[in-house]
């Protein structure tokens, strides 16, 4: 696990690296195990490389170059040959699995310095390897560390001597001076990442909470989580190297070395036991609203079956609690959101009432918010246990002057400039100012920042459980 500050390379940093010896020190020692290791293939999984919302890329070829040009260095390059069987073994795994990961989508073929900060470390003290490079994801995770557990079996079925090289910076929020200024979020994360690294509990790993890690500015999560999923089901050696702050950025790097089986770390089997159970709590706590939403995307996910508002009477049917009057008598536009492991899963909503009734509204964006959000993959059958729905009744729209009569807590915004239109609910993690709300709802509809826009509120009921 390290850290891929560019300035620590002397050609880059110029001098400014010694303010960071302490990490210098524990890299170099890194790369002294990896020698003694004497490593066929090292396994680097990087948030520089090219990421996919619901894809992990793994880099294609035999072979590819980078520099540190960008940072005023191009005389330190890179030529790394890739080690094709192993990723064409990764990837039948992937493949026989159903689980989203090759080489597709390339854009950039060259090197990124999360890739070539940890190499050029290495690179001093052992030569003889060959690379295989993979990049992050928006998936959940679970995920991240489902794909530690292919690379595992991959190495294992290759023979490979591998090592895994989990590169990401920690919080980018920890000193007002830093290039990001700080959160309180920051110091807690590292705080927390270094302490369960430290000790090697990678089932905590799957716990921390999306909105934590985002308000903290954490880099390299999902990359520690997919070397954890390499040493599911194993003893863990762990030894927590270094961590330094000083530069407004966490800098953490600490060693594992895997022992003997023990199933009492089988992670993720513990992590889906839970949510099995939650999920069952949920379904007798959820109101009728998301218990509406919750059935007709389980029908339509599992058997392409759209319920039928015909039988749906207020005594209920198809294991509903009674459905409330208003669900089957008003109109009104409303939103299905869907989480997964606090990720967002998918969203899709009507601003107006766009169907008969109430709930044949929430019915439709329950399915279309499963399989038709463009920004995600359909739902997949074994996700329904994890997902979390929630279900906002919008009320009408009102034309405001200005920002000043918005509230990000209470109020919804919509932006309107001709033909586009953005929308942003009300309450959401991750939006804590009015200014981000309209900055999103901008976005979202593709109107720059100098275009003028019209302006509206609206209230929600949010449905949760």
């Amino acid at each position: 696990m390290v850290p891929h500050p560019p300035m620590i390379v002397p050609a880059v940093g110029r001098g400014g690296e010694e303010q960071i010896r302490e990490t210098t020190a524990a890299y170099e020692q890194v790369a002294e195990e990896i020698a003694k290791l004497q490593p066929e293939t090292i396994i680097l999984t990087s948030p520089h490389s090219i990421m996919y919302a619901d894809y992990f890329h793994i880099s294609p070829g035999r072979a590819a170059q980078g520099s540190f040009a960008q940072f005023g260095a191009p005389q330190v390059r890179f030529d790394e040959s890739y080690d094709e069987e192993l990723v064409r073994a990764v990837c039948d795994l992937a493949d026989r699995n159903g689980f989203p990961a090759g080489t597709l989508g390339e854009r950039d073929p060259q090197l990124d310095h999360g890739t070539m900060v940890p190499l050029w470390f290495i690179r001093q003290k052992w030569q003889d390897f060959r690379l295989v490079r993979i990049g992050l994801s928006g998936l959940p995770l679970s995920d991240h560390y489902r794909l530690g557990q292919l690379l595992r079996k991959a190495v294992h079925d290759t023979g490979r001597r591998a090592v895994i090289i989990a590169s990401g910076d920690l919080s980018h929020k920890l000193q007002e001076y830093g290039p990001y200024g700080f959160a309180e979020e920051g110091p807690q994360y590292d705080a927390r990442i270094m302490d369960v690294c430290g000790r090697a509990s990678f089932g905590e790993l799957l716990e921390f909470d999306e909105a934590f890690c985002e308000k903290a500015a954490e880099c390299g999560h999902r990359s520690f989580v997919i070397m954890a999923g390499a040493f599911d089901g194993q003893k863990v050696a762990a030894q927590r190297l270094a961590h330094q702050d000083v530069t407004g950025v966490g800098y953490g790097i600490c060693t594992f070395y895997p022992g003997p089986a023990d199933d009492s770390r089988r992670f993720l089997d513990q992590y889906m036991e839970k949510a099995q159970q939650a999920y069952a709590q949920r379904g007798a706590a959820e109101d009728p609203y998301v218990q509406l939403a919750r059935q007709a995307l389980e029908s339509y996910v599992l058997r392409r079956e759209v319920i039928a508002i015909d039988g749906l009477e207020a005594k209920g049917a198809d294991g509903l609690t009674a459905l409330p009057e208003e669900l089957l008598s008003t109109q009104a536009g409303a939103f299905v959101s869907v989480h997964k492991e606090g990720a967002l899963r998918g969203c899709i909503g009507t601003i107006g009432p766009t169907r008969a009734t109430l709930a044949e509204e929430i019915i439709g964006n329950a399915i279309s918010a499963a399989t038709r959000d463009p920004r995600f993959s359909p739902i997949r059958p074994e996700e329904l246990p994890m997902l979390e729905i929630s279900v906002d009744v919008l009320g009408k729209p009102e034309d405001i002057p200005s920002e000043e009569h918005l509230d990000v807590k209470r109020y919804g915004v919509i932006v309107t400039n001709g033909g586009r239109r953005g929308l942003l609910l009300p309450d959401l993690d991750g939006v804590d100012t009015v200014r981000q709300q309209v900055e999103i709802a901008r976005q979202k509809a593709g109107i720059q920042p100098g275009e003028p826009v019209q302006l509206q509120r609206f209230e929600v009921i949010r449905h949760t459980i």
